[in-house]
């Protein structure tokens, strides 16, 4: 497996020091990458690996993953990741509009953006940021209590003996995961302490529920305020069903949502799950530059 090099920048960015991994030739084409839930700027590796043109990726840790830092709060805000997205995109591209990507919660987080920012997105690509499904009125004393309940603890993340053991754990969570790339994103995705132990590089907080609903009228208003070409890209054995209903009642409402994008192409990858960029990124690569080179 031949790897792209990448080198390490870090940012402080709304007080916070931000983790951001760059590929590719400085002065090249700007593409941006934003990554998942419990995932790291590194997991892009292999679709950067694929990608035949010339570009310059940057993939950043969100706050609390990976290299970048945690909050000293004892809850993390949704929009705290558009905000910290607005700054890194004014530091690298200050003045021109930007090719964005975001996988799953950072699908989401792009899609948000790039309703309440539009002008500053070229062309955005959403791989399985659909959402979660919608909360309904009724539903906020329960989550109020459980936001407050949870506040009373402190929760923690399972530590591994060695790297080798945080490889056969990713490949537990997905078996197409080859021993290769398992052993590459174990040493981004978990870093040695000082006990030998291998601990997750992710704040434990980021297991906490949240109090706020989620509003999918309000989500569905930034979907439709973008006004980039939009390629949405989903995986044949996805599970994104898990957090947005049942299959046939998720697969109608996905393409409810769909429909407010006014301008979006809809790709599928083939024999992969949600960590599609894992499974099949020479596919991916090639989906994503013929959608930014039309």
């Amino acid at each position: 497996m031949t790897l792209t090099p990448s080198r390490s920048e870090f940012l402080t960015i709304r007080g916070l020091r931000c983790h951001v991994r760059h590929w590719g030739r400085d002065g090249a084409p700007k593409l941006f990458m934003l990554h998942g839930w419990m995932d790291v700027g590194a997991s892009f590796q292999f679709v950067v690996d694929a990608l035949q043109g010339d570009w310059h990726v940057i993939a950043p840790d969100w706050r609390g993953f990976g290299l970048s830092q945690r909050t000293a709060a004892d809850t993390y805000w949704f929009p705290d990741y558009l905000a910290d997205l607005d700054a890194i995109l004014r530091h690298y591209s200050p003045e021109q509009a930007v090719n964005l990507l975001g996988h799953s919660m950072g699908g989401n987080v792009v899609g948000l953006y790039a309703g309440a920012r539009p002008e500053r997105i070229r062309k955005l690509i959403n791989l399985e940021g659909a959402g979660l499904r919608g909360a309904r009125p009724e539903q906020a004393p329960g989550r109020y209590a459980k936001w407050m309940d949870s506040l009373l603890e402190k929760p923690e993340m399972r530590n591994y003996p060695s790297r080798a053991a945080v490889a056969a754990r990713l490949q537990k969570t997905n078996p197409r995961l080859s021993d290769e790339r398992a052993d590459f994103l174990s040493q981004h995705w978990a870093a040695q302490n000082d006990a030998g132990e291998w601990e997750i590089l992710g704040d434990p907080l980021h297991k906490n529920p949240g109090p706020l609903p989620y509003h999918v009228d309000d989500v569905m208003a930034c979907w439709k305020a973008i006004s980039a070409p939009v390629l949405w890209v989903e995986a044949d054995q996805t599970n994104m069903w898990d957090w947005m209903g049942d299959k046939a009642e998720g697969r109608a409402e996905l393409e409810r949502r769909l429909a407010h994008l006014r301008d979006v192409r809809c790709k599928m990858v083939h024999d992969a799950g949600h960590m599609l960029h894992h499974d099949q990124p020479v596919a991916l690569a090639q989906m994503i530059e013929e959608f930014l080179g039309s």
